[in-house]
């Protein structure tokens, strides 16, 4: 779902019609519609670097190579490019510091933690849920 502010400024250029009210565009699903704007957003958040980079970030604000340890994997150029992309979507502040050798911060914004306290209970669930939502390996074991 695109930010009512956001999606306020696509009804107003006549691009999506304006919902009578949140729950009525929630209830029509305008995200599932191939042009909507949140669709972008949400692939941003929802991406495996995304996720994990916003709740790393939940701790409080990091620099690049700090936060590079924190989410194990993410090589230098995608921790980069998610970056980019939460700062582009108004979830990541960037501060530039001007010493020698260059200092970069990364925290989150007010809506970051938001968004960041939603994919941190999604998972919370897979977590928790993990033994159901894998393959049962003890019935292939038994064949």
């Amino acid at each position: 779902m695109a930010h009512p502010l956001t999606f306020r400024k696509y009804a107003q250029k006549g691009k999506y019609p304006m919902p009578d009210s949140l729950t009525d565009h929630l209830r029509r699903g305008d995200v599932l519609a191939a042009a909507c704007p949140s669709r972008a957003v949400l692939r941003t958040i929802t991406s495996q670097w995304g996720v994990l980079v916003l709740m790393v970030l939940r701790d409080g604000t990091l620099r690049f190579s700090a936060l590079r340890r924190r989410v194990g994997g993410v090589s230098e150029r995608m921790l980069a490019e998610t970056l980019k992309r939460l700062e582009a979507h108004g979830l990541v502040l960037r501060v530039a510091y001007p010493v020698v050798p260059p200092q970069t911060e990364y925290s989150l914004t007010p809506l970051g933690r938001e968004a960041a306290a939603h994919v941190a209970a999604l998972a919370d669930w897979v977590e928790v849920t993990l033994p159901a939502l894998l393959p049962d390996q003890s019935a292939e074991l038994r064949a």
